[in-house]
């Protein structure tokens, strides 16, 4: 798919395609400058459920089908809660404990795992340069993700379970940890999404996928939080806005659009892009900065999704070394066998 899209002739859908992961990334930023102001549960609703009417309404106006059957409200129920409330909820949580850029790195890994579910559900080839890249994906997230303590008594030779630490709880009091179970969710969502386009339109499935998973996310912040918009200024209110607009409406119709159609590991590994945008934006509004572990780590996580994304195009600019030489090996080869044959020849009738 990503060939397809990227040599259309449409000047502009190499932009549509870079798009979502732009207003990702710019979205994280805003939310993390407007989480101190309100609480986590509120912000991922504000950002989920007003952004689904909004597709709604395209879709309307588009003339898209609305779902029908049990089947497709199903599929699209199961879809909200895991892409919907599950995904935004972690992402919010973990926001509130890390940093925007290193935060959308962590969630950006979600195509890791999609690979792995693509190859064994959908029959999508990984290869060994994919496999390569999830080798790098796995160590660039264990720097990110693991307490910089854990790296350091590793390194020394000391296993911080050993030493009685609550392995789990020390873990999901990381931001990093919960912005990986964002990932997760995200990537779950992401291969689901072609379930659900088997039996409803994409825009109305995306659509209502998030007003449905955005319904939980009040619904706990009614229940757990309080002074939700309280100490909200008018620029958290832009921010969020845009969250909901442009980080939330277009850039989840753009991306399912998209992940509907060819090879969805390719598509949704350019979300190695999206970190780029949130590490630039978050280092120029937020003044975020990441500690040499970190910078490998993300170093590492990115040369990963770049790997897996590119492995088509690496694995044939590997290959056509070999094919160019092939023609010329294999004269070669025909000659020093008949050579053998007729030496064979003249021994035998002497």
């Amino acid at each position: 798919m990503q060939s397809d899209l990227t040599e259309s002739k449409q000047p502009y859908m190499p932009l549509l395609l870079i798009a979502p992961f732009f207003l990702w990334g710019t979205a994280m930023v805003a939310m993390k400058g407007t989480a101190p102001h309100t609480t986590p549960l509120f912000m991922a609703g504000v950002r989920l459920l007003p952004a689904g009417f909004m597709v709604l309404a395209a879709a309307s106006i588009l003339g898209k089908p609305q779902p029908q059957g049990w089947k497709a409200w199903l599929w699209i129920t199961l879809f909200g809660l895991v892409d919907g409330t599950l995904f935004q909820g972690f992402l919010a949580e973990g926001l509130a404990r890390t940093g925007a850029g290193l935060g959308s790195v962590m969630i950006d890994s979600q195509p890791l795992a999609v690979a792995l579910m693509a190859r064994f559900l959908f029959g999508e080839q990984i290869g060994l340069w994919g496999w390569l890249g999830l080798g790098f994906g796995v160590m660039g997230i264990s720097l990110l993700g693991l307490p910089h303590g854990w790296i350091v008594g590793i390194l020394h030779g000391e296993v911080p379970i050993a030493q009685g630490i609550n392995f789990l709880e020390q873990l999901f009091q990381s931001g990093e940890w919960l912005m990986l179970m964002a990932a997760l969710s995200m990537a779950i969502g992401t291969v689901m999404v072609r379930y659900v386009c088997q039996h409803a339109d994409p825009i109305a499935a995306t659509g209502w996928h998030m007003v449905i998973g955005g319904i939980p996310l009040f619904a706990g912040s009614a229940t757990w939080e309080s002074q939700q918009w309280v100490n909200l200024t008018g620029l958290d209110g832009l921010a969020l806005a845009y969250s909901t607009i442009f980080g939330s409406a277009i850039a989840y119709a753009l991306f399912f659009f998209f992940a509907t159609t060819g090879n969805l590991t390719s598509f949704s590994s350019l979300t190695f892009l999206t970190p780029v945008f949130a590490l630039l934006f978050g280092n120029l509004y937020l003044n975020e900065v990441l500690n040499p572990v970190q910078w490998v780590g993300v170093s590492l996580t990115l040369v990963s999704i770049y790997l897996i994304n590119q492995r088509d195009r690496l694995l044939e600019k590997f290959r056509q070394p070999l094919d160019l030489e092939q023609p010329a090996i294999q004269p070669s080869v025909q000659s020093a066998v008949q050579t053998a044959r007729v030496e064979a020849e003249s021994e035998v009738s002497g």
